[in-house]
């Protein structure tokens, strides 16, 4: 067996957060006969397998976790030469490039592979100096590839689905390698099929990426855009200029990985923005403005999503309902910067981030009916044990 098994080893220094208890099992996995391994490991010991990214939207349990706990480390990040293809058009593996409609276009693309466990912002800062445009919003972003279509990442105006054509993953049941097409990867809002129907069965050991050669920017998101002092209609500015901007933007609200920020011990957004059918948002729009807490001439911040629905603002509402940026629960705290970010103050325990969690969650709840989810992985907790956590902002 290729694997290295260790027992009781320490979790929280592998999150950002810093908290969390031991894995009764750990492994590292540099190739996939490795993760097969891993696989055969955790069955004959019937435990079940974990599979740690970069640690960077997780909350481990006290307790720890009872499980084997696999960081898959496959590196290298490759062009595909030859197989640029254009949008909608079939790539070798049969994979629709984008897996989006955001991707469209008919310009070719640079197929770029990357191993699951290469760090995410190493391979932005890669496709920005090569002048590969599709990520460079996604700048500053802490984890790793393989994480990035489990979540959809996405950040100013940009998700991974927009450019993922493929993701190779070894398929648990059969120990064989598969290659599932973007376009079949069920991507939503921070949602995949990996974290529905897939659930469990695949572990992803590499994800390749369309992005267009000389391609300009994106910059949509309106923050960025005022940043960047873009115009409407203006052109964008260079990939290396909006990745400086978004980094610098992030960095303001504690969203990059920095020992000397106070508020850097995070799992980034603690909860998702929430979406609400058409009907359900007006009503909630209209409990808003009886609840007297908009400014004179304030509107409420609210975007189109998927499907006809309204995605509003968890940070504005969260802001609302009267917490302030600081607010502690113990060790843990509200950060100073950002509102959607719990964070660490120094020995911190995961059930006083998880007090704090539900503090803020009632109290969305109470005053405006909107009931918020926690974005990061909870792992390790007692069946039934987050369910409050974990379900209800997609009302």
């Amino acid at each position: 067996m290729s694997l290295d098994v260790r027992e009781s080893v320490p979790l929280a220094a592998l999150t950002t957060l810093g908290v969390g208890g031991p894995a009764r099992y750990f492994a590292e996995a540099a190739d996939e006969a490795a993760v097969v391994d891993a696989f055969r490991f955790a069955e004959a010991r019937g435990v079940p397998l974990f599979v740690l990214g970069g640690g960077s939207n997780l909350l481990v349990a006290d307790r720890g976790v009872d499980a084997l706990v696999l960081r898959v480390r496959v590196r290298g990040i490759e062009l595909l030469r030859g197989r640029g293809v254009a949008s909608g058009a079939e790539t070798d593996g049969g994979a629709e490039a984008g897996g989006s409609a955001k991707a469209g276009g008919n310009a070719e693309r640079a197929l770029v592979r990357a191993g699951a466990g290469e760090a995410w912002d190493d391979l932005v800062a890669r496709s920005v100096a090569e002048g590969w445009a599709g990520i460079e919003c996604l700048s500053g972003i802490p984890g790793d590839v393989g994480a990035t279509p489990i979540q959809n990442v996405g950040a100013y105006g940009q998700e991974v689905s927009e450019t993922i054509v493929e993701v190779r993953a070894i398929d648990r049941a059969t120990g064989a390698a598969v290659v599932l097409s973007g376009a079949d990867c069920g991507f939503g809002y921070r949602d995949s099929r990996f974290k529905r129907a897939w659930r469990g069965r695949y572990v992803i050991t590499a994800v390749t990426f369309a992005l267009r050669p000389g391609g300009a920017a994106t910059v949509r998101y309106p923050e960025l855009q005022r940043a960047l002092a873009v115009p409407a209609g203006g052109a964008a500015p260079p990939l290396g200029e909006v990745r400086r901007t978004v980094i610098a933007l992030r960095r303001g609200k504690s969203m990059v990985l920095d020992p000397a920020d106070e508020n850097g011990r995070s799992a980034g957004s603690f909860f998702m923005n929430p979406t609400l059918a058409p009907d359900a948002a007006a009503a909630v729009l209209t409990r808003i403005e009886a609840a007297g807490v908009l400014a004179p001439g304030e509107a409420i911040p609210r975007y189109p999503a998927d499907g006809g629905r309204v995605k509003l603002s968890a940070a504005w509402l969260i802001e609302r309902a009267g917490f302030t940026k600081g607010t502690r629960h113990g060790a843990a705290s509200i950060s100073t910067r950002h509102t959607l970010a719990l964070v660490n103050r120094g020995g911190a325990t995961a059930e006083e981030l998880l007090g704090l969690a539900r503090r803020v969650r009632r109290g969305v709840l109470d005053r405006f009916g909107v009931a918020l989810s926690a974005e990061p992985d909870l792992v390790g907790f007692a069946p039934g044990e987050i369910d409050d956590l974990v379900s209800g902002a997609h009302l």
